[in-house]
């Protein structure tokens, strides 16, 4: 049993939009997924760091998350920016029951357990101050609400967080949710939404005694990176 990561599918099986026509390592992006998923079983836990599909509702991502039922294991899934199918947990769990999909969970002002470690986590958002709307602060809020709730609910365990924005990316420093990691005493934290030349200014370090890593899909050449083994 063993526990993985990994951010951005951007599938887009069910409506046209494949990241293929990115090229480079985007082309036969899918086909690299189910390769890089090969190594898993079904007794390991994947987060999927969110942009899971292109769909603009379940219906229009319902193959999407076909493809990744079929995939091995169980997989977390939490918001990303571009998740626009994304409604409400218990409309997701229906959907997923009505189609047959038995191996996908809601990451959503809640925690997942992974044994005695606690998965916890949200989409976060990029706000600054001096340059952000009042739309983009009232999102922001929401967001850290939601990782707050999230934490809580891990109570006492050990807990790992999974985010779709880097709270630090090149100059910019989220300072509430940094504050908030360290507060619940989270030393390891995993986000995708960086791509391409991006990349490289991702920070990968350590920062108030928290791991940041990087798990966007074309980051980890679409094969999930083990966190705990």
């Amino acid at each position: 049993m063993a526990l993985y990561a990994i951010g951005d599918l951007h599938l887009s099986l069910g409506c046209d939009k494949p990241m293929d026509v990115f090229g480079g390592r985007w082309l036969d992006y899918v086909a690299k997924l189910r390769e890089g998923f090969e190594r898993l079983t079904d007794e390991d836990t994947t987060v999927l760091c969110g942009d899971i599909s292109w769909g603009m509702s379940l219906e229009e991502a319902r193959e999407d998350f076909l493809f990744i039922d079929r995939l091995p294991g169980r997989k977390i899934v939490l918001k990303g920016n571009h998740d626009y199918w994304w409604t409400t947990a218990s409309g997701a769990y229906k959907f997923f029951e009505a189609n047959g999909i038995k191996t996908i969970e809601i990451l959503n002002n809640n925690c997942h357990l992974y044994g005695d470690i606690a998965l916890c986590g949200t989409r976060g958002w990029f706000y600054e101050a001096e340059r952000g709307t009042e739309h983009d602060k009232k999102i922001m809020l929401r967001e850290i609400g939601r990782l707050e709730a999230s934490l809580k609910a891990a109570g006492g365990r050990e807990k790992l967080c999974f985010l779709h924005y880097p709270p630090k990316f090149m100059n910019y420093e989220c300072p509430e949710i940094l504050e908030l990691l360290e507060k619940y005493g989270v030393r390891e934290c995993y986000y995708g939404h960086i791509h391409g030349k991006g990349c490289f200014s991702a920070f990968n370090g350590v920062k108030n005694s928290v791991s940041f890593r990087l798990v966007s899909a074309d980051y980890v050449n679409f094969s999930p990176i083990l966190v705990r083994d």
